[in-house]
């Protein structure tokens, strides 16, 4: 490995013209950031943290006149003899220093003096670069582009302590105004997977880095995912709702005690106002977006957020091999947006790596193998804060352009949080395991975990006829084969309820006017809500909900991408248990959807509490579109069930696929058989595994046998007429004020509406 400490040395130095250049830049953007402050926004202090802007204008114009200057600038004259002592930062070997604390104290030196002191040190930097011998130059211009890197970090101190400032003040205002973002599709969250193994990570040597993101060595990696989406206000929102900051169970025991002793409530800037959250930003107070991502939080706050999602933060090597590759661009300081953005359009891969918010890890900063600092002051650059704090990634709003790398490793103390910094979610790749999303990025889930999995499925196997809820079919590969039943020539209830919702659709928008929200209940195959969404006006969201969360992220992206004005807002959850929706869903206008005779899967009592529940959680005037499959022939229904292709017994059989996997059953599949029959009696198809032998299975533990013949019932699908089910409805408070039934009586779409009082 190389020495760290040649890192300086060793530069490919810029040519001068470049470097000269590259440092009046810099130096005139520094000046920018305050050209429209006042005398009187420069010299205040709201924090020990912070720094005073007219501070961040000395104590870089120091460093340039401490390490090059006076050491390689033969007759140089130092601007003023006490500024080497006020703006020194923390380089012992400097000497001593004005303590941090008191930086707010400095009346003087006044603004128009320090601006004095640039220009004094600007010229002598020119000069020098234009006058440096070969030697010289070999010593000084490695420095001088530390400096401007040095100057870069200030420029964004500079930003996010004005801010920090300035939400101390009661008037609340504004540095700059933001510019107007519209036409944004929030992102739908997905995950990137990444296969385990031996990887290298540091910088490379080539062009510029800090001494402490090298040497370049190697790590090993378990297999992990990446949340393709950072998380969002919206997110932390739902944490706060579900009492983040009141749970110590959440929290590491540092953090809990600062929450404790601090108070906090919210991340750093937030109020709550008139039932709306607000946040400080550099436009002043303004109304939190629920769809950008989270800023200003500690690491205790990303750390105890990550734990109530069900998930961890990224390594810091995990996080440099995801970003190794991808284009270093984004919301940073050149995009002069001033603030954190949602990502735009659906997360089919990583968004927002760079940019928006510095990304916390669960990686203390320390030294990389092999790493020494370099000698003298300027090894107190990085090297001496390797201890009690974690790294960081990814750059900011406010990070210049130029300053961001995949390699960059930022760092603060866990409780520390004015900076922008946010977080973005990371699991363990390994298979088997439940995967929830806790929810991300306008994925909402309140889905089953493997624990609730496990006990109905113990639960319903020692029962005298073994038994299995129908909802535990929809895992990913389990939706994809449903699909596929949906299509084959058996299968009569899809093709007829798209032809009926086809006719019915105009009628149908025109009862449900404009900017309504459609709640679906049990998501499926998107082809249904492409009708309605193509003949609706100007709908305001779509919110799917499914306990299949592959399969939902699937079909919502899809939905996504082809209406790209339609707000999609999925929901990994169990609608058989009570669901209510997210605060981003506006409840005035909503319109539910049941369709594919799902109703049929209940037996009577429980879908007259379903459509209870369904009641409750779209609330009072609202409609409710449900399909409901007829009684018939029982010759079509039996076909329907038992189609030629095997696919129906696929989809039955992946119930004890599925046990293997998440639960470490060891059904043998080949050793069951499908069964679908109609019972006339009961109004309804019943759907079995049949042993086709004596046998013992074991499920987690737990040892099940088996007769030749025995079954396990999968799932009921119960006929109605349709008096039958508009009296079922009618019993659950829903009044049915249309219906629309095919020419064969084969299916029928009921319109109820919820006649409850607010």
């Amino acid at each position: 490995m190389r020495d760290a400490t040649q890192s300086l040395r060793r530069i490919d130095a810029p040519e001068r013209t470049v470097l000269r250049q590259n440092l009046t830049a810099a130096r005139a953007l520094t000046q920018a950031l305050v050209a429209d402050l006042t005398p009187e926004d420069q010299v205040v202090q709201s924090m020990e943290d912070a720094s005073p802007a007219k501070w961040h204008l000395a104590h870089t114009t120091w460093f340039f006149e401490t390490f090059i200057l006076q050491k390689f600038q033969t007759g140089y004259r130092t601007f003023h003899p006490q500024f080497g002592y006020l703006f020194n930062s923390y380089y012992e070997a400097e000497g001593d220093r004005h303590r941090r604390p008191r930086r707010g104290m400095l009346t003087r030196p006044g603004v128009k003096e320090i601006a004095q002191y640039r220009r004094h040190v600007d010229e002598a930097m020119v000069d020098l670069i234009d006058r440096a011998d070969g030697g010289t130059w070999s010593s000084i211009g490695p420095l001088i582009e530390l400096g401007i890197n040095h100057e870069q970090q200030h420029q964004e101190l500079l930003l996010t302590d004005l801010l920090h400032a300035f939400s101390c003040n009661p008037l609340k205002p504004a540095y700059r105004s933001f510019r107007p973002r519209t036409g944004v599709t929030p992102p739908i969250a997905g995950w990137t997977d990444f296969d385990g193994g031996t990887f290298e990570i540091g910088h490379d040597g080539n062009g510029f880095a800090f001494d402490s993101e090298g040497p370049r060595h190697k790590v090993w990696l378990d297999p992990f995912r990446l949340s393709n989406a950072l998380v969002t206000n919206g997110d932390w929102m739902a944490f706060i709702d579900d009492d983040g900051y009141r749970r110590p169970d959440l929290w590491l025991s540092d953090g809990w005690m600062t929450v404790q002793r601090d108070g906090w409530q919210a991340p750093l800037y937030w109020e709550e106002r008139d039932g709306h959250w607000w946040s400080m930003t550099l436009a002043g107070l303004q109304k939190v977006e629920p769809e950008a991502p989270i800023s200003q939080v500690s690491y205790y706050e990303a750390d105890a957020f990550a734990r109530w999602a069900g998930k961890r933060l990224p390594t810091e090597a995990e996080w440099e091999v995801a970003a190794s590759g991808l284009a270093v661009d984004g919301n940073l300081h050149g995009a002069g947006m001033l603030r954190p953005l949602s990502a735009d359009g659906p997360a089919r891969e990583l968004l927002q790596m760079f940019g928006d918010v510095w990304e916390w890890t669960q990686s203390p900063y320390t030294a990389y193998p092999g790493f020494t600092p370099p000698p003298g002051a300027v090894g107190e650059y990085n090297g001496k804060f390797m201890c009690n704090q974690f790294v960081l990634r990814g750059g900011s709003c406010v990070t210049h352009d130029d300053h961001i790398r995949a390699t960059y490793r930022n760092f603060f103390y866990p409780h520390q949080r004015w900076q922008f910094s946010g977080l973005r979610l990371a699991e363990d790749g390994s298979e088997g395991k439940s995967m929830t999303f806790g929810g991300l990025a306008h994925f909402y889930d309140a889905g089953t975990e493997t624990d609730e999995f496990r006990a109905d499925v113990l639960q319903g196997l020692s029962e005298p006829q073994k038994r299995l809820p129908s909802k535990y079919f929809y895992d990913e590969r389990g939706s994809r084969l449903f699909d596929q039943i949906c299509a084959l020539d058996e299968y009569y209830p899809t093709r007829t309820e798209l032809r009926l919702l086809a006719d019915c659709a105009p009628e149908l928008a025109a009862r449900a006017g404009a900017d309504v929200t459609l709640v679906e209940f049990g998501s499926g195959s998107n082809k249904k809500i492409r009708i309605l969404l193509d003949h609706l006006d100007t709908p305001a969201a779509y919110a799917p909900i499914d306990i299949s969360r592959e399969h939902l992220v699937a079909s919502a992206r899809e939905v996504a991408d082809d209406y790209g004005a339609v707000k999609v807002i999925p929901i990994c959850a169990d609608f058989t248990h009570p669901v209510d929706l997210p605060d981003t869903i506006d409840t005035a206008r909503l319109l539910g959807l049941f369709p594919g005779s799902t109703i049929g899967n209940f037996d009577p009592e429980p879908a007259v509490e379903f459509l209870q529940r369904a009641a409750k959680t779209l609330g009072p005037g609202a409609g409710f579109l449900v399909g409901v499959d007829l009684k018939k022939d029982a010759r079509i229904l039996q076909a329907a069930y038992n189609d030629a292709k095997g696919v129906t017994a696929d989809f039955n059989l992946n119930l004890l696929r599925r046990m293997n996997r998440e639960l470490g059953a060891d059904f043998d599949l080949a050793a069951f058989d499908h069964a679908a029959l109609y019972n006339a009696d009961m109004g309804r198809v019943e759907m079995h595994l049949v042993s086709r032998t004596a046998q013992t299975v074991t499920i987690a533990g737990t040892t099940f046998d088996f007769a030749a013949g025995e079954t396990i019932h999968t799932e009921n699908s119960h006929k109605y007429t349709v008096q039958e089910f508009q009296a079922l409805a009618a019993r659950a408070g829903w009044a049915a004020t249309d219906v629309w039934v095919d020419e064969d009586a084969l299916f029928s779409i009921h319109y109820l509406e919820n006649r409850a009082q607010g």
